[in-house]
């Protein structure tokens, strides 16, 4: 039943935060969901088992939402899950971004409709119709299980994200299982991207004032989507919030980092208080432009203070932030321009002692498997690298 806007209003206005969540790093607080559980999930290897049983485990509905869909192993894998589902009268539902799909087979999607399953793709790659758009993308990944389990983060659906050992290629990649009072935030956004894409109209989940009778969890969690145009700047500004409150340390992970001058001055100002400043970038990358883009800033971040690190391995695609062990985020939001101004984007923001205690404990496992790059040796680099990174960096709003 739909609360009338005046009750939610009043709900909102008497429901005081709860004391014991460190609302200091949270910059709105009655957007934030308390009494949930948060489950990090490294790699395919971790997410993709967990994914594939919430799906198992569904019967009223499953609204899956990704950027990349490949004709693979471990799409056949979701595939069949997904089929089994729509055919025991589950309602299935898939939103796909069609240039992160792009290549997949045109029959692909045959066999889920023939299940009962409804299939959409987000803004496919034809100029003559209505609203279509090459820039805005679908990036989010969603999963939503009967309004009970929600994942999101940064895995897409393909072979890259399992390990060597396993077949794929590798990638380190993060990503979030969820229960408790967000998971219905994560329906919304799905629920907003599958209607204005075409699919069929969605029930509006129910609202959440509150703790739940009986949480599954203690984390106080925010889900944050770039899905509206008057929501393309939350996480920015989030971020910005965090770090301006942020006490002993600032550990990021991120895949695409582009930091614009906002987020450099807080880093700075940071690191002017005693803030310990690590940032985890990729030591090689599945898009070169923004590769080189982002080697442009290095220089200028270090000589503020700021530590950089490259991840050792194959590509390292996560997007994580940690401050003072306290706040985190989880998602897909890259920290550049095409995230944050273009994408459509969904990032967990969380407050939570216990779960960001865990994730700097596992930065710091992962800051000692890198290399830091050094002043010195920066300074180093060929003229041709440095005319590639300036060059790049030139267009960096349109990468």
């Amino acid at each position: 039943m739909r609360v009338p806007l005046r009750d939610r209003l009043h709900l909102r206005r008497e429901v005081p935060p709860p004391a014991d969540v460190d609302w200091r790093y949270v910059r709105r607080w009655k957007y934030v969901r308390i009494g949930n559980l948060v489950q990090p999930l490294r790699t395919g290897k971790e997410a993709f088992p967990s994914m594939l049983a919430a799906i198992a485990a569904a019967k009223s509905h499953v609204h899956l939402e990704t950027y990349i869909l490949r004709a693979d192993r471990t799409w056949n894998e979701f595939k069949d899950a997904l089929v089994e589902r729509a055919k025991a009268g589950v309602h299935v539902r898939l939103l796909y971004d069609s240039l992160g799909s792009f290549g997949l087979p045109g029959a692909f999607r045959a066999e889920l409709v023939d299940a009962g399953a409804q299939v959409v793709e987000y803004h496919p790659l034809v100029p003559w119709r209505a609203r279509w758009s090459l820039n805005r993308r679908d990036h989010q990944k969603i999963l939503v299980v009967d309004d009970e389990v929600g994942f999101a983060g940064g895995v897409n659906l393909g072979d890259e994200a399992r390990t060597v050992e396993d077949g794929g290629g590798g990638w380190h990649d993060l990503h979030a299982r969820v229960e408790g009072p967000v998971v219905l935030d994560l329906a919304r956004i799905f629920r907003r991207t599958w209607e204005r894409s075409g699919g069929d109209p969605l029930p509006d989940p129910a609202p959440v004032y509150g703790a739940p009778a009986r949480p599954p969890g203690t984390a106080a969690v925010q889900a944050i989507s770039s899905a509206a145009v008057r929501g393309r700047w939350r996480m920015h500004r989030a971020y910005l919030h965090a770090i301006r409150k942020a006490e002993s340390s600032i550990s990021i992970m991120n895949a695409y980092f582009i930091p614009d001058r906002s987020l450099r001055r807080e880093f700075a100002r940071a690191v002017e208080r005693g803030v310990s400043v690590r940032v985890i970038v990729p030591s090689d990358t599945d898009i070169k432009a923004v590769f080189y883009a982002s080697h442009h800033l290095y220089a200028r971040l270090m000589r503020r203070g700021v530590r950089v690190f490259e991840w050792p391995e194959r590509m390292m695609h996560a997007k994580l932030g940690v401050i003072d062990g306290v706040w985190s985020t989880i998602g897909s939001y890259n920290l550049d321009r095409r995230s944050l101004q273009h994408n459509l984007e969904v990032g967990l923001v969380i407050v939570d002692r216990k779960l960001g205690g865990e994730l700097f404990a596992q930065f710091e496992k992962d800051v000692a498997t890198c290399r830091e790059i050094t002043p010195d040796e920066w300074q180093r680099r060929s003229a041709w690298e440095k005319a590639m990174e300036w060059l790049f960096y030139q267009i960096r709003y349109w990468l």
